[in-house]
C-alpha cells in the first residue's frame, strides 16, 4: 500500500522543538508563563487586534463570547447552516436556540440578503437576535462589512467564526477584524496548528480579560480560591502556545502553499465535465484551507462518494462538505432560513488532500485518481 495522505495534517516549521524546550527550561508548562502570552501577541500581530486570550479551542473561545455577551435561555442566536458544530455547540452551552441560516452560492458564506430581510422583520415583531454569529468557510471570509452594518443598525452583536480563517484577507483587513469578537482555531488540522488550541480576539480590553478569567475557572483575585460568579478550564497549555508560536512564524508561506495547491488542482482536472471549484469572493483573499471541488453527475462528473472511495482505495483521504447543520438530527427542531444552496453543496462537494507538507508527485498521484473516475464513465 502507498503511503498515506491525509487531508490536512499539521506540517511542522522545524522551530516547533526549540520553542518548546524553551518552556520547559522555565517550567512553565501549566496554563501561564510568557509562553503564552507571546502567543497572544502573536495572533494580535497577524489579526490586527488589539486583545486577544489563548484558549483550549475555538469553541470554547465562541462559548466565552456568547458568556459575555449575556447569552440566556431562550435567546436566538443565528448563524451559517453550512459549518462544523464546534461553532454551534456553544449556543447549545447556554441553552440559547440557534437560527440557521443558507449561504450565497457566490462565497459559501452566510448570505447577507437572507439575513438583511430576516433581521428587518424580526425588528418589526420584537424578536430580534442575541447575537450573530457568520462563518469564514473553509478560509474564506464572510461578507462582513455588510453584516456588521447591518447588525449595527439594530445593536446585535457579532461573533465571527473564524476557526478556519487565519492568514485570510477581507478587503484591506484580516478576516474576523472589525466585529466584537472573532474565534479562531489552531486544532492539529488547521492550516496552522498550536497541536489543539483556540483563540477569542478583539479590540475590547476589559472583554479579553473578562475571558482570561472566565477561562481560569473564574477565581477572583485573592490567596484563596474565591469565586463569585463559575467558570471554565479553557485556558491554553502553554507547551501548545510554544508549538503555536512557531507555527505562526510560517502562516504566510502556509497559505502561501494551500493557494498554490488549490490552482494546481484547478490546472490539472479543471477541463473535466461537470466539476467545479469553491469560488473565491471578489472582497478578499482566502487561504484555501481546504481545496474542494463540486461534481454534477448530470454533467458527466461521477458523485463525490464513488469519487472519495477511489481515493480511499489508494490510501488518500478525502471528505465531504460539512454536512448542514438544519440537516442533523441533533437540531432537527431548529429553525432555518432558506438552505437549498448548502444542501446542494453537501450532496455535490468533496474536499481533496490540501497539506502543505504534500510532495508534487503526491499531487500528481491524487490528479491522475480522481481523472480516472471519469475515464472510468459513469
Amino acid at each position: 500500500m502507498s503511503e498515506r495522505i491525509f487531508l490536512s495534517p499539521p506540517h511542522m516549521s522545524g522551530r516547533e522543538r526549540e520553542l518548546v524546550d524553551e518552556v520547559f527550561a522555565s517550567n512553565y508548562v501549566a496554563p501561564a508563563g510568557p509562553m503564552i502570552s507571546r502567543f497572544e501577541a502573536a495572533i494580535g500581530a497577524v489579526t490586527g487586534h488589539a486583545h486577544v486570550a489563548a484558549l483550549a479551542s475555538g469553541t470554547a473561545a465562541i462559548h466565552l463570547a456568547l458568556r459575555l455577551i449575556g447569552v440566556e435561555t431562550g435567546d436566538e442566536v443565528w448563524t451559517s447552516s453550512l459549518t462544523f458544530i464546534g461553532g454551534v455547540a456553544p449556543i447549545l452551552y447556554e441553552r440559547a436556540q440557534p437560527v440557521f441560516f443558507d449561504v450565497s452560492p457566490d462565497t459559501w458564506t452566510m448570505d447577507v440578503g437572507l439575513l438583511t430581510a430576516a433581521m428587518d422583520q424580526a425588528a418589526k415583531t420584537g424578536r430580534l437576535p442575541r447575537a450573530v454569529i457568520p462563518v469564514d468557510l473553509y478560509g474564506q471570509s464572510c461578507d462582513l462589512g455588510a453584516i456588521l452594518a447591518l447588525c449595527a443598525r439594530y445593536d446585535v452583536p457579532v461573533i465571527v467564526d473564524s476557526a478556519e480563517a487565519i492568514g485570510v484577507r477581507y478587503k484591506d483587513r484580516h478576516a474576523g477584524k472589525g466585529a466584537l469578537f472573532a474565534a479562531y482555531s489552531f486544532n492539529g488540522n488547521k492550516i496552522v496548528t498550536s497541536s489543539g488550541g483556540g483563540a477569542l480576539a478583539s479590540d475590547d480590553g476589559a472583554l479579553i480579560e473578562r475571558a482570561r478569567m472566565l477561562s481560569q475557572q473564574a477565581r477572583e483575585p485573592a490567596a484563596h480560591y474565591e469565586h463569585e460568579i463559575y467558570g471554565y478550564n479553557y485556558r491554553l497549555s502553554a507547551l501548545c502556545a510554544a508549538v503555536g508560536v512557531g507555527q505562526l512564524e510560517v502562516l504566510g508561506e502556509r497559505v502561501a502553499r494551500r493557494r498554490a495547491i488549490f490552482e494546481a488542482y484547478r490546472a490539472a482536472l479543471g477541463d473535466l465535465p461537470g466539476i467545479g471549484f469553491m469560488p473565491e469572493a471578489a472582497y478578499g483573499q482566502a487561504n484555501r484551507w481546504l481545496s474542494i471541488v463540486t461534481l454534477d453527475e448530470a454533467q458527466g462528473a461521477p458523485s463525490p462518494e464513488r469519487l472519495r472511495l477511489a481515493l480511499e482505495a489508494e490510501n488518500i483521504e478525502a471528505r465531504p462538505v460539512w454536512k448542514p447543520m438544519h440537516m442533523q438530527p441533533v437540531f432537527r427542531d431548529a429553525r432555518r432560513i432558506g438552505g437549498a444552496v448548502s444542501e446542494k453543496l453537501f450532496a455535490g462537494g468533496l474536499c481533496l488532500p490540501s497539506g502543505t507538507a504534500m510532495r508534487e508527485d503526491d499531487l500528481a498521484r491524487i490528479v491522475a485518481i480522481v481523472r480516472a473516475q471519469w475515464e472510468r464513465g459513469a
